[in-house]
């Protein structure tokens, strides 16, 4: 399972209204221009490939304006393999087992992490937000890209696991 599948679709969804795109997740992994450094990532740590599993999958998929938000050196420094296990470890971060769409989550609930880390549902303003384990906020940009196999909700943070 992998953090490829919250690519899917996200350059075909309505900020106001839910989508279903009709394809699973590596369909259609890629077809975002605003998740190009997420891609990157993703085969930089060898999960691209993984995004054809049976879900569901929920994915908090950060945008390239998150990567960029990152202190200077930061992505390019993950992107190394030698770093290919921390890489790994924060893009599965971002992914939580099951179909969790935005109505489903509350503020103060605790959410599962793929990766074993939690994250904390925070809502403000109508809009759900999410606490990482180093108290990092992410705001969700576009929520309840369904696909196939997973739902998707775009993020403006890259949320970071405690290890």
């Amino acid at each position: 399972m992998t953090l490829a599948m919250m690519l899917g679709c996200v350059a075909m969804f309505s900020a106001n209204a839910q989508t279903m795109t009709g394809k699973d997740l590596a369909t259609s992994a890629g077809m975002s221009e605003n998740h190009s450094t997420l891609l990157a990532a993703l085969k930089a740590a060898g999960l691209a490939d993984q995004a054809s599993k049976p879900g569901p999958f929920t994915i908090f998929a950060p945008e390239n304006s998150a990567f960029e938000a990152l202190p200077d050196g930061t992505v390019e420094t993950l992107l190394k393999p030698e770093n290919k296990k921390m890489l790994s470890g924060i893009l599965l971060y971002h992914v939580v087992q099951g179909s969790v769409m935005s109505s489903d989550l509350k503020d103060g609930q605790k959410v599962k992490t793929v990766n074993g880390d939690m994250l904390t549902v925070r809502m403000k303003d109508g809009k759900v937000m999410l606490e990482d384990a180093k108290g990092g906020m992410a705001t969700v940009t576009t929520a309840d890209i369904k696909a196939t196999n997973g739902v998707v909700h775009s993020i403006d943070t890259v949320l970071m696991p405690s290890k």
